[in-house]
Parts: C-alpha cells; sequence; structure tokens
C-alpha cells in the first residue's frame, strides 16, 4: 500500500483561461498579505486555479492542511484493473465532498482527466490488490460497503450506512469483483427505473457519497 505521489497537470486548473483572480493588488487595491498560508507568486500574479474562492491565493500545502482539519471519516475505493475511465471523476467527487481518502486497487496508473486536478488536493492510496485493500480496511477501522445493483444488496435510500466506512465501486460494466463482494461488509444498490442495467460508475460513486453526507455529514462545513 502506498500514497500516490503522481501529479498531472489537467484541463482546468485553469491556466490562462480567464477564471479566477488577477494579482491581489490589482484585485484589492492593498498591499498583500503576509500570512504564511498564501503563495508569494500568486498573490503577484493571479490564480486561475480550480479552487472555491475562500482558497484563493494559497497555497497548496495549507489548502491540503486546511481541508483535513475537517475531513469526513469515510473513504472510497475503486477496482482499477482495466484502467478505467471513471476514476478521474471518483476523485473530483471524493475531494468535492472531503473524503478521508481515494484508495485505487489494481493498476496504478489511471486516467486522470477527469479529475480536473482535484488530485491534488485529495489523499490518494495504491492498493496491489483486495487482500491489501481489505487488510488497511481493517486495521483502520473501516467497514467495506461494496456498491453495486446485484442480488441481495440493500437499498441505499434506506440503509444505514456506517460513519467508518469504506465505499468500494467495481470497474464501469463488470461491477463489483466477486472478490470486492467478498471483502464487503455490506453491498448497497441504487434505485433505477428506467432500462439500463447499470449507471455509470462515476455517477454511482458521487450518488452514494452524498447518501453517506446526509446520514452523517456536518453540513455546517459547507461552502
Amino acid at each position: 500500500m502506498t500514497e500516490s505521489s503522481e501529479i498531472a497537470a489537467g484541463p482546468t486548473e485553469w491556466g490562462e483561461h480567464p477564471y479566477g483572480v488577477g494579482p491581489w493588488a490589482e484585485e484589492y487595491g492593498t498591499e498583500p498579505p503576509t500570512d504564511e498560508r498564501y503563495d508569494p507568486e500568486l498573490l503577484a500574479e493571479g490564480d486561475r486555479r480550480n479552487v472555491v474562492d475562500a482558497y484563493r491565493y494559497w497555497k497548496r500545502e495549507a489548502i491540503v492542511a486546511d481541508i483535513d482539519a475537517r475531513r469526513f471519516p469515510f473513504h472510497v475505493a475503486i477496482e482499477n484493473f482495466g484502467h478505467d475511465a471513471n476514476i478521474g471523476t471518483v476523485v473530483r467527487t471524493a475531494n468535492a465532498f472531503a473524503a478521508a481518502a481515494v484508495h485505487i486497487v489494481g493498476k496504478r496508473r489511471w486516467n486522470r482527466r477527469g479529475a480536473m486536478v482535484t488530485d491534488r488536493y485529495q489523499h490518494l492510496v495504491h492498493h496491489a490488490d483486495l487482500a491489501e485493500l481489505r487488510e488497511y480496511a481493517e486495521t483502520n477501522g473501516l467497514e467495506v460497503v461494496a456498491v453495486d445493483n446485484v442480488p441481495g444488496s440493500v437499498p441505499i435510500e434506506t440503509a444505514d450506512l456506517p460513519r467508518n466506512c469504506l465505499l468500494l465501486f467495481g470497474q464501469e460494466g463488470p461491477g463489483v469483483s466477486e472478490d470486492a463482494k467478498t471483502a464487503a461488509a455490506l453491498t448497497v444498490s441504487i434505485a433505477q427505473f428506467g432500462s439500463t442495467r447499470s449507471i455509470n460508475a462515476g455517477v454511482a460513486a458521487g450518488i452514494a457519497m452524498h447518501a453517506w453526507i446526509r446520514q452523517h455529514g456536518d453540513l455546517s462545513l459547507a461552502w
């Protein structure tokens, strides 16, 4: 088990795109702050990153530290045995909901485009296989909850999700693997009403994370 250190520039950390703010002096007409959380280069040149206004001009390390102080105790894991393109979306959504960490099981490399550079602010952990992930969960007191529409699953709309849990998602198409189902203490499903057999794995992850937030999240911490 290793924490990922790969950083890749995404399509919208916004670069020259006209989002964000300009130099501090131009925006506010005052001398830049000297608080150590602020990045001198961003203060001088402007901040075009994909961050909320409260984090404008902050150093990346300061942003991560601030989120760390209020992260929620749920983790997210997704199997990556076939370079699933949904992983970036899962990472981005986990960042939005301040998940403790995202665990990628299987192949180390994954498509970062959908993350839109949120992997810079989200803790990522790699596991070679499900056995390693399960050991991590047991060591850290996390109950594994698989998310898949399979016989015997409990509707997530009515399920009591554990506060300290690891939400586990399979790949697009095959869903959660048999090994993952074995590792899970609980399997939940998402109600569907149309013709398709399953919904996108990235979408399913967002629904599941929000279900956890509705049950356990402190909404006073939201921006």
